[in-house]
């Protein structure tokens, strides 16, 4: 997760310098491990008052302690950390976290504003004690622009210090891997975080000495470096540009759309009519907008309000192994449908994994996105959700295509997700940056989100042990994190099967639930396309599915007074995307807005009858029904709409509409898989709300 150098003694500065003195010296003396270093800005090296200022946050149960302390050799001074978390302890290590004992303490150390434009790296030297014990790893944040008085207005950057080892080691951090930090003009404080999710020590000591600033010139990648597919260029050059490309990318098509709305009134007023018209036309427009030559979906079209003419229309001439994931899915979906032959289909799956067998991987995962004329990667990201989803399109296409099975049971072997598992959390990472060899800092921590699928393929697949599944935050602590808005109800430890977990649940309106992350629909109903809870799991997300369709329903139709009802991340009218949800639902809720067709369509799994109302009301009411079916979304407010298909809303839609016609078929395939089978039983074990 970053550059830990070999243990060195500095030579430390005398201890009658004053500050300012320190920064000057601090290139002659500091020893930082480096071939060379072209500036350097001494913060703090313990050895004199003054330097920088700390305070911890305290309550009556837990504490974390600051205080300068003697090393005994080589005699020069240090900042010692101190943490305890809970009553001492026979055992070293801690129970499960309760609201009676938070998670996290953070330790502070504030300095005079410091302009570290002109610097690329932050320096520390630190090491765990090995008496008193330590957690493996400790989490930087660095507060900069505003001032101590003003950290609000503005910016907090993360950082990961793992692994932490009882000999005193350098740490090298990029401050370009300081993820949340884009001006660096007024940086004034250091955060020290010590967190205990589930299996970390009670309490324990960390020493940390020597924090500068360092300007090496070389400051290294960053995450976000722009990838150059210098065959797409070249391709769009010979066709002289970006707009003839365009044109001709369209000819690459299995189709394109005759007119830019539907007359609604032609629309069957039958239920069941009216929804397999809808699966219909939904295929279509996903059939149509993939590339015959590599059997990949495009993963958006834009549309102008008024013209489907390919010369005022925006083409994404890339995909993202999800769209590839739920394409797969959607070429079965299809076949069960009756809207495509098997032999068609197998032709057309066997044109998708002909492209992926061309496409660059690393340790066995593909990368985030890709250009789909050319095959070339555009970004240094392999993100563990899109994986999972990838992997549930071959495990749903394997069960459906025998003949299909071998080539997709290659591709799930090959991607072994403790790539992405943090084991001392018990979480899996956001994604790996393979430019930087690092994994995010950040982790779906959260059980009700659209992560927790890829959860239990990697259970399923015995790439994670089973207790990851108990180590998701079913609520998070009231005093996990400052940013976390609700208290929950009845948060307690519960016990079955032999796991421990956190429990609790919201309340809104007398209803009870556990919530996702944004109160979004694609996080509550995402991973139902493909694993039927309300059968298979009636008693925790099951029902918790059936509560957010309703909260849904009941916030935006009463509380919001929209005519319609369904919010997800989508396209905006006028361009762009947005995250939008249900406040109540959330522990960080997004904010309302558009309603999307996806999202609207996801809960006819959950409340058909209610959903198939909602969609015809969203046709009949809105411009919204195109030839290729609903576009992505509609501002209820202003009746404005977003003339966008993407890929992932509208393959969505189609297998929860599949789902619907019928009696779950991807659902069914998609639970017979050996890999899922052995992971359901975790299903059984746990009641969210007893």
């Amino acid at each position: 997760m970053l550059k830990v150098c070999k243990p060195l003694l500095p030579c430390f500065l005398a201890s009658l310098l004053q500050p300012a003195q320190l920064a000057m010296a601090a290139a002659q003396d500091l020893n930082i491990p480096r071939s060379h270093t072209l500036k350097e800005h001494l913060l703090d090296n313990f050895e004199d008052q003054g330097d920088l200022a700390w305070h911890t946050e305290r309550n009556k149960q837990l504490g974390i302690h600051l205080e300068r302390v003697t090393e005994k050799k080589p005699g020069s001074q240090v900042l010692r950390l101190h943490y305890q978390f809970g009553e001492k302890s026979s055992s070293p290590i801690a129970p499960v976290a309760t609201d009676q004992s938070p998670s996290a303490y953070t330790a502070s150390l504030a300095f005079s504003p410091v302009d570290a434009t002109d610097y690329d790296h932050l320096f520390l030297r630190i090491r765990g004690d090995a008496t008193q014990g330590f957690t493996p790893e400790l989490e930087l944040r660095l507060m900069a622009g505003g001032n101590n008085a003003e950290a609000q207005s503005g910016q907090a950057g993360e950082f990961i210090i793992s692994p932490v080892t009882s000999e005193w080691q350098w740490v090298e951090i990029p401050l370009n891997h300081i993820s949340g930090i884009t001006d660096w003009k007024n940086l004034h404080q250091i955060e020290l975080r010590v967190s205990r999710p589930h299996n970390w020590l009670n309490s324990g000591s960390y020493y940390l000495d020597d924090i500068a600033l360092v300007k090496t010139g070389e400051p290294g990648p960053e995450g976000t470096d722009l990838i150059v597919a210098p065959r797409k260029q070249r391709w769009e050059n010979a066709l002289g540009g970006e707009p003839s490309a365009r044109t001709e990318l369209k000819k690459r098509l299995n189709g394109w759309p005759t007119q830019v709305l539907a007359d609604p009134s032609r629309m069957p007023t039958e239920d069941t009519l009216f929804v397999k018209r809808l699966a219909l036309d939904t295929w279509r427009g996903l059939d149509g907008l993939t590339d015959r030559v590599r059997g990949l979906p495009l993963d958006r079209v834009q549309f102008h309000p008024e013209s489907v003419d390919v010369t005022q229309a925006q083409l994404g001439d890339y995909t993202s192994v999800t769209n590839i994931g739920f394409y797969l899915a959607s070429v079965v979906a299809a076949n069960k449908l009756g809207f495509i032959d098997h032999a068609t289909a197998v032709r057309k799956i066997t044109s998708t994994l002909d492209s992926l067998a061309q496409m660059e991987t690393f340790q066995g995962f593909f990368y985030n996105y890709y250009v789909i004329s050319t095959l070339e990667r555009t970004t240094n990201l392999i993100s563990y959700v899109d994986s999972a989803w990838l992997t549930s399109g071959l495990i749903v296409v394997r069960q459906a295509f025998p003949e299909l099975a071998e080539r997709c049971s290659r591709l799930i072997r090959q991607a072994d997700y403790r790539f992405f598992y943090d084991e001392e959390r018990q979480w899996m990472a956001h994604g790996y940056y393979v430019n930087q060899r690092m994994r995010s800092i950040y982790h779906y921590g959260a059980l009700y989100a659209e992560s927790r699928l890829g959860s239990l393929i990697a259970i399923g697949k015995g790439d994670v042990p089973a207790q990851h599944w108990f180590s998701l935050m079913r609520t998070y602590p009231e005093m996990y994190y400052d940013w976390h808005l609700k208290t929950p109800v009845n948060r307690r430890s519960k016990t079955g099967g032999g796991f421990t977990w956190e429990g609790g649940y919201y309340e809104w309106e007398g209803k009870r639930f556990v919530p996702s992350w944004g109160g979004s629909m694609f996080e509550a109903l995402m991973p139902v396309v493909m694993l039927d809870e309300v059968r298979l799991a009636p008693k925790n997300l099951g029902a918790n599915d059936l509560l957010h369709v309703s909260i849904q329903k009941d916030y935006t139709l009463k509380t919001l007074g929209y005519p319609v009802w369904g919010m997800s991340p989508s396209s905006t009218p006028g361009g762009g995307y947005g995250e939008f949800g249900v406040e109540p639902l959330g522990t960080r809720s997004y904010k309302p807005g558009v309603v999307t067709s996806h999202a609207a369509g996801l809960a006819i799994m959950i409340d058909p009858a209610s959903a198939i109302s909602n969609l015809k009301e969203l046709a009949k009411r809105y411009p919204i029904y195109g030839d290729f079916g609903f576009y992505d979304a509609v501002n209820p407010a202003t009746g404005a709409v977003a003339y966008d298909y993407l890929c992932l809303d509208q393959s969505m839609l189609f297998l929860a509409l599949t789902n619907h016609l019928t009696d779950h078929a991807i659902q069914r395939l998609f639970a017979a898989d050996p890999i899922i089978a052995k992971a359901l039983p975790l299903l059984k074990i746990e009641n969210f709300f007893d």
